[in-house]
């Protein structure tokens, strides 16, 4: 099988932590040489200190929010100006939780803007480059909302679900130049945000933050959370050669929380 990502850059945004941070170092231990993409200076300085090299990579980190998008377009201009990045992982905080009813229009617009038009941005940026070099891999961290929506996360349902649709349609117009459009979708995985959903039912309903995750858990087959090593393990391998026929696919690592087939 081959996995070998040696010559090959990786941008990973969102990645001085956890889905993110792993999946830059499980892409750095495959040979890539990779840019970190993160809001805050301090933990983004850490993550790039901590990244494997062992094929003598130089790896590089900018310090960016994703919903601001002059910010974005410089970076672009800038230091991602050279187009020689293989393998895109889009990757971002997921919005506050809330009934869908009563989210304000602004929600919306706040939501949108570090997820899919940054995303849109970047491909539009990078995918001449991965079309001269004949291969490119797309993946996005999304949601297993994507196939069964969450309650109390109405805007994140509506967001992942339009991330989906367009990585599908993405998938298909650039398949035949050797580009491939995927999604992994996270189940219950221990990050920062899980940490904050729990939190917020916890105190929505008057309850432990223990008793909230053991509810969470007796929906999960597998019986605990995920570690965010085990969810990048399939973003590294869709990133990889061995998975050039794999496109436009959701794939959910959830440890057979889903019901739906």
């Amino acid at each position: 099988m081959d996995l070998d990502l040696a010559g090959r850059h990786a941008l990973v945004c969102g990645g001085s932590a956890g889905i993110g941070g792993a999946s830059a170092r499980e892409l750095a231990l495959l040979g890539a040489r990779v840019t970190l993409l993160a809001r805050h200076t301090e933990g983004l300085e850490q993550a790039l200190a901590a990244l494997p090299a062992p094929r003598g990579q130089v790896h590089a980190a900018h310090a960016l929010d994703l919903g601001d998008g002059p910010a974005l377009a410089a970076l672009i201009a800038g230091p991602l100006s050279a187009g020689d990045v293989d393998i895109l992982v889009n990757n971002s905080g997921g919005p506050p939780g809330g009934r869908l009813l009563e989210a304000p229009l602004e929600a919306f617009e706040k939501a949108f803007a570090p997820h899919l038009m940054a995303a849109h941005r970047l491909i539009q940026a990078l995918v001449p480059g991965m079309r001269r070099r004949g291969f490119g891999r797309i993946v996005n961290i999304v949601s297993t909302s994507v196939y069964e929506p969450i309650p109390g996360l109405g805007v994140s349902n509506t967001l992942r679900a339009a991330v989906a649709g367009w990585a599908k349609t993405l998938s298909r117009e650039l398949a035949a130049e050797g580009i491939t459009v995927n999604n992994v979708l996270p189940g219950y995985t221990r990050t920062r945000r899980i940490d904050e959903i729990i939190g917020a039912r916890a105190e929505k309903e008057g309850r432990e933050a223990g008793q909230v995750e053991a509810d969470m858990l007796a929906h999960v087959p597998a019986g605990r959370m995920a570690e965010a090593a085990e969810v990048a393990a399939a973003v590294a391998f869709l990133a990889s050669p061995a998975a050039a026929y794999i496109n436009g696919i959701s794939l959910a690592v959830d440890g057979g929380r889903m019901q739906s087939i």
